[in-house]
């Protein structure tokens, strides 16, 4: 009898816990990409050469976007870009908006809100100014000046560290779809920060422009995709998948293609 009772009690258990994995999976992310055949992702289409949009046909390219597509056809569904901006991009996140971001910079702050995938890049920050400016910015102090202005775009890791490495400059803060280059470009900011990957772009396409020559760039930080922070199912897949494509190489060719500077 007493045998029978703990019988029972432990079928009941392993049904309340199959019942709870099956839940757990139909809650998920994954479930609904699968079941709807759509992998929705959020990208900014502003950061060259991880996701540029082209307005006019209003399609995107670039490294993150070669990323996401592989992984849809790997779930054997299509990819939707969703717009977004550096400011909502948690936000999208955590409202559903999207099931995931392209690539973004691990930081404490974001992790409060939401999961982040493993890394499977990394980035460093410098500072832009204007060519002619060659023989006055040679490196960071020089730009830590009362005087200087700095800029930054709003809801970016470069927001922060505008502050913190320029503490006695003047710093200028602008607000998507406008850009912190664009204000250097137009004589409202003396040079601005951003990521190694895309100042190189930047320079190539404005030649009017140059890195500061400075002796090393500032914190170098692991970029990943955002997903939501409580779907772990979701986020192992994602994992698992980033985990099998470095293996294959897939990484490291997408980044030769992009010329990413790492």
């Amino acid at each position: 009898m007493k045998f029978t009772k703990i019988a029972a009690v432990s079928v009941a258990a392993a049904g309340l816990m199959l019942a709870t994995a099956t839940q757990t999976l139909a809650a998920s992310a994954l479930q609904d990409i699968l079941n709807g055949g759509t992998l929705k992702v959020g990208t900014t289409g502003d950061w060259n050469p991880m996701t540029m949009k082209n307005p006019a046909t209003n399609s995107y390219t670039g490294y993150d976007i070669d990323v996401m597509t592989e992984l849809a056809k790997d779930l054997g569904v299509k990819v939707e870009f969703v717009p977004t901006d550096w400011k909502t991009l948690v936000s999208g996140v955590t409202s559903g908006k999207y099931h995931m971001t392209g690539s973004a910079s691990v930081s404490p702050a974001r992790a409060k809100a939401t999961g982040y995938s493993v890394s499977y890049f990394s980035l460093a920050t410098v500072p832009l100014t204007l060519a002619k400016n060659a023989d006055k910015y040679k490196d960071w102090a020089d730009l830590n000046k009362a005087g200087v202005t700095v800029a930054a775009t709003l809801g970016t890791t470069q927001e922060k560290q505008v502050k913190l490495f320029f503490p006695n400059a003047s710093h200028k803060i602008v607000e998507a779809p406008a850009r912190d280059f664009q204000e250097v470009l137009a004589g409202r900011a003396d040079a601005h920060i951003t990521s190694n990957v895309e100042a190189y772009k930047l320079v190539e396409k404005y030649p009017q422009m140059m890195v500061v020559p400075v002796s090393a760039p500032k914190a170098r930080t692991p970029i990943a995709m955002l997903l939501p922070q409580s779907d772990q199912v979701w986020i192992n897949y994602v994992n698992t998948w980033i985990g099998l494509k470095t293996e294959r190489g897939f990484f490291a060719k997408l980044g030769r293609k992009w010329k990413l500077q790492n």
